[in-house]
């Protein structure tokens, strides 16, 4: 391989790692202001992707991937939830997870279920990461057993 096809494939792996996390940050504002998928989307590809937000910079995120897996988790959220509260321990319900959990999880979980063109390991590990933006160690376990048990029923 070559540096130059290594520096591109680094870059892609950066700007899919920069859609996964606008993905949850639109999945989460989705839910919690009631905003139209199209007036999100909208929003996101013209004021937070690659945007200079209060002196921070957001990495440039490939759109096309950001806008699959938002529009993905939205058309299919009653199986990807399904999913998910069958992973849960007894006595837990999607509904007693944070909203910021919900929306990682929904992401990876829809990540494993249509984007097979992603290794199961790099979905997993991607939100893992994603959730370390927003939590402490313990809540990125949860997001990595969680997920790997989701990917056992969907890829086998």
């Amino acid at each position: 391989m070559t540096a130059k096809t290594n520096a591109k494939m680094n870059e892609r792996a950066k700007s899919r790692s920069a859609a996964r996390l606008a993905a949850v940050q639109a999945l989460y504002q989705k839910e919690m202001e009631a905003t139209p998928l199209p007036v999100l989307l909208h929003e996101f590809h013209e004021h937070r992707l690659g945007a200079t937000i209060e002196d921070v910079t957001y990495a440039q995120a490939e759109v096309s991937f950001f806008d699959d897996i938002v529009k993905g988790v939205d058309a299919r959220t009653d199986e990807i939830d399904a999913l998910i509260a069958g992973k849960l321990a007894s006595g837990w319900s999607l509904e007693r997870l944070d909203k910021p959990m919900r929306q990682i999880l929904r992401a990876g979980t829809y990540e494993l279920l249509a984007r097979i063109d992603v290794p199961t390991g790099s979905v997993i590990s991607e939100y893992v990461d994603v959730a370390k933006a927003f939590y402490d160690k313990r809540e990125s376990g949860f997001v990595n057993g969680l997920l790997d048990a989701v990917a056992k029923d969907v890829r086998g």
